[in-house]
């Protein structure tokens, strides 16, 4: 029996590849079966900055930072920050990191990042354009690129370990409107290059399509695991009894995903044309279903690196946080009045994020690769802002964790404190040398984070 690197079935329109199943494959047959599994990438974006306060050891009962509107950024910088003197301590979970309480050794905090910001362009744009750029206005300049934008970290690095996979790099956004209410910058992470925006796929079953068909028209097939059935259970024979539970979850997990999308449909469906639809989509079972297929696509082979933001900048849309709230709210507005005990609601929005982001990671845990492993061993989950502070808008003391090992490259459970100023960049150039890139520098860093290897 000849096997291609991946075995697939087909439907008509439909191509399904599936995870490995090693009674299917000898060593000499399949590459992963001598190389081991992918590394994976995720790198997710939060929006509108956090609740410092509440994120970073230490700050629990200091002083609220002062508001500092418009374009000043970095007003603050140089009076009001506090300063990190490097060191790396044992990890202890702030109030909005207890989401986290069973994965303390999967994870490591680091403190102390700043990133390149420049006077002229909206904070909350460039917040997100900027993330996965760093290019500073000088070297833009030098380059003749308009700033902030280059070519983001996720497409250096899907360039190289892309090659194996359908798609070098795959772009999901959790935003969930389909009428703008901001530039497309205020939306996209990700760029192919200076002024070439990656676009994020917002709409489950559009990212579900892009998966699984080979065109875009729904219509032109039927549920794909109806299409696949009798080929999975003419395949089912052939395999052991590992690989028979492995596929059975995974044809489980398809056929789960495609009744969430249908209920989502009907929920919107239901809604009466004068209300605002996209504003009592359930976020977390939102969410939850895009970081679903992002897995479904890790496990397929589809893709080993991909941006995942859980939510526009700014926006001003009003959204449902199922469990948090009991009307719509609109998390942007929320960042501006802090005052008081306004912080406390809004760090309810953090802790939504970190239960999603907890979600991810067990899930993870959960999914079993070729040699055993599971896939968040074999994974790297960045998981940061763009702001480091919603209030003040400012671009120092950006909260970042970072999950998973990369193959046992990391050492997790801690807490990383950086040096006060240390560019975000290098964690960036960091990453890229964790996913298997020679290079030593990346946009305008100054080096690398050599405390998060083992």
């Amino acid at each position: 029996m000849r096997l291609s690197r991946r075995t697939f079935l087909r439907g008509n329109g439909a191509m399904l590849a599936l995870p490995f199943l090693p009674s299917l494959a000898k060593a000499a047959l399949d590459v992963r079966a001598s190389t081991g599994p992918d590394k994976k990438l995720v790198i997710m974006y939060m929006p509108n900055g956090i609740v410092r306060r509440c994120f970073f050891p230490g700050e629990e009962n200091a002083d609220l930072p002062d508001f500092i509107g418009g374009f000043n950024a970095d007003q603050t910088k140089n009076e009001r920050r506090r300063r990190n003197k490097h060191g790396f301590y044992p990890l202890e979970l702030t109030s909005t990191m207890q989401p986290l309480a069973d994965h303390t050794n999967d994870v490591t905090l680091i403190t102390g990042l700043d990133r390149t910001y420049k006077n002229g362009q909206d904070v909350h744009a460039q917040g997100a354009s900027c993330y996965l750029t760093s290019l500073s206005p000088a070297q833009a300049t030098e380059q003749g690129i308009a700033h902030p934008n280059g070519r983001s970290l996720d497409q250096v690095i899907g360039d190289v370990v892309g090659r194996s996979t359908i798609f070098n790099t795959l772009e999901i956004s959790c935003n969930g409107f389909t009428a703008p209410k901001e530039p497309i910058e205020f939306d996209n992470i990700s760029w192919y290059g200076p002024g070439k925006i990656a676009p994020s796929i917002r709409e489950p079953q559009k990212l579900y399509d892009r998966l699984f068909l080979r065109d875009s028209y729904r219509h032109h097939i039927a549920d794909v695991t109806d299409l696949v059935l009798a080929d999975a259970n003419t395949l089912s024979k052939k395999l052991g009894r590992d690989d028979r539970h492995t596929m059975g979850e995974f044809m489980q997990m398809i056929r789960d995903i495609e009744l969430r999308i249908q209920k989502m449909d009907q929920l919107l469906s239901n809604l009466d044309v004068q209300i605002p639809k996209n504003e009592v989509l359930p976020r977390g079972e939102y969410i939850r279903l895009q970081m679903d297929l992002m897995l479904l696509a890790f496990q397929m082979g589809i893709t080993n690196v991909c941006t995942f933001m859980l939510g526009p900048e700014r926006w001003d849309a009003t959204l449902m946080y199922e469990g948090v709230f009991d009307q719509p709210v609109q998390h942007h507005n929320m960042t501006h009045n802090q005052k008081g005990d306004g912080y406390k609601d809004l760090q309810k929005i953090d802790i939504f994020h970190m239960q999603q982001y907890a979600y991810l990671i067990q899930r993870m845990k959960d999914i079993r690769e070729s040699d055993g492993s599971c896939m968040l061993d074999n994974s790297l989950i960045a998981y940061g802002a763009g702001l480091g502070d919603g209030a003040t808008h400012q671009y120092y003391d950006l909260p970042m964790i970072v999950a998973g090992r990369a193959q046992n490259q990391i050492k997790q459970g801690r807490f990383i404190k950086m040096e006060s100023g240390t560019l975000n960049s290098n964690l960036w150039l960091t990453i890229a040398q964790l996913m298997g890139l020679e290079i030593d520098a990346y946009a305008d860093s100054t080096g690398v984070v050599s405390d998060l290897w083992t």
